[in-house]
């Protein structure tokens, strides 16, 4: 029997609902703030994810899934190395949205000299070669916003805000959501801030495991994201972010806060939060669920270098990503079921020889925009008014020989089990009208 890849999982019925729940918001919610949706392929060259996310970043040394055709593949066993395929040979798909989209808005031109800012939200299926574990899958999803061409410190705000807000018309308690904020600085004080980590990882060398010793000469930052408890705690003595801000940043960031503070926005400052990715600069944030044991459900930041770095002039940047599979399982902690119910219908049912009569009725009721279902097994009545159950519908339309002779069809409360002809010229209203 044929099964699904290790890390993925099928989306039906209550599930997929709610992922359709989570675009349906994001459209409501970012399209208030002059958003709009874009979609990019799911597979991009190599480069733009090394470009963008940063060749030191787990995502792209150990998470990343080549993509190769049947001839490639041939050609790479002989050589054992891919080192001879030109770009566009060496494929990827996509780990995260950010990357894929810039690359989108330096090749047509989103943001040309002098022009607007761009605003773009994005929704789709992601993939990492992580171990499968709950709220982490190799395919995954997300819902994300890039606003490209801003620098000043409200659209940081406005986009925290946007976020949070996004968050709460989802179902989360507002009490329950836990904003952590940092500045990261810049080209103009970062290197410096980066050398200082490099030393003080070097100077511990015989306490910081392999990969934060290989973090150190690749990017010393990262080390603050280690999984390794005793590296962790290491680190806390570290330089910090916040304390080696240039001026500007240190501007920059202060009026964020201040924004967030006008908002009402809670938060807190964590100077050790660096987020996965290379090219954050300033701010960056990130969104945890109370005792959800889910980890961040979401997160963000500012990026004023990727455009540069994926081949378009300077431009400034920030976005977010959410993660739908973590969201859900955080929701359902909090007793909210993002799905939903099971939609309302209406099941036409009917005695053998009226079939025809069916047919005409469910094609009325379904051109009226009500969703119906029918027997199409050859069902007896009483097994159909069970179907009906299973549906879940809320009204049964029966037709038999005396209703289509009289020219009236049955209405049949499924709860209350109560009945009532109307005519069958009138059926499409008269049942609009008792689903209102």
């Amino acid at each position: 029997m044929a099964q699904r890849v290790q890390g993925t999982e099928d989306l039906y019925g209550s599930y997929m609902r709610a992922w359709q729940r989570m675009q349906d918001v994001a459209r409501d919610t970012f399209g208030a703030y002059g958003f709009d949706l874009i979609e990019t392929p799911a597979i991009e060259q190599v480069a733009t994810f090394v470009h963008g996310i940063g060749e030191s970043t787990d995502v792209v040394r150990k998470e990343m899934f080549r993509v190769y055709s049947g001839a490639l593949v041939d050609q790479l066993l002989a050589r054992g190395s891919e080192d001879a395929l030109k770009a566009k040979q060496r494929l990827a798909l996509r780990p995260e949205g950010t990357a894929g989209v810039v690359r989108a808005a330096v090749q047509n031109n989103f943001v040309p000299q002098g022009g607007a800012p761009v605003k773009l939200w994005y929704a789709g299926p992601m993939f990492r070669g992580e171990r499968p574990q709950k709220g982490r899958l190799r395919q995954f999803h997300q819902v994300g916003v890039e606003w490209l061409g801003a620098s000043d410190p409200a659209s940081d705000a406005e986009c925290i805000i946007m976020l949070m807000r996004y968050f709460e018309r989802l179902g989360f308690a507002p009490e329950s959501l836990s904003l952590s904020i940092n500045s990261m600085g810049d080209a103009a004080c970062r290197p410096a801030y980066r050398e200082k980590v490099r030393s003080f990882i070097l100077d511990h060398a015989e306490e910081m495991c392999a990969d934060c010793l290989e973090r150190a000469e690749l990017n010393p930052l990262r080390a603050f994201d280690c999984k390794n408890a005793h590296c962790r705690e290491v680190m806390a003595d570290a330089p910090l972010a916040p304390d080696n801000l240039c001026d500007d940043c240190a501007a920059h960031y202060a009026q964020v806060k201040r924004y967030l503070d006008e908002a009402g926005i809670s938060y807190v400052e964590d100077p050790t939060l660096v987020r996965g990715l290379d090219y954050y600069t300033r701010t960056v944030f990130e969104v945890e669920v109370e005792g959800s044991g889910v980890g961040a459900i979401g997160g963000g930041g500012r990026y004023d270098g990727l455009m540069e770095l994926e081949g378009g002039k300077p431009t400034p940047g920030l976005g977010f990503a959410v993660g739908f599979e973590r969201i859900a399982l955080a929701l359902q902690g909090q007793g909210v079921e993002l799905g939903g119910e099971e939609p309302e219908c209406v099941y036409v049912a009917c005695t053998p020889d009226q079939r025809e009569a069916v047919f005409s009725a469910v094609l009325a009721l379904r051109e009226a925009g009500i969703r119906t279902e029918a027997d199409y097994q050859g069902r007896s009545l009483k097994s159909q008014f069970k179907q009906a159950d299973k549906f879940g519908a809320r009204l049964c339309v029966v037709l038999g020989p005396d209703e289509v002779a009289a020219g009236v069809a049955t209405l049949r409360d499924m709860s209350s089990h109560e009945q009532v002809q109307v005519p069958l010229g009138n059926l499409s209203s008269s049942v609009a009208e008792r689903l209102n």
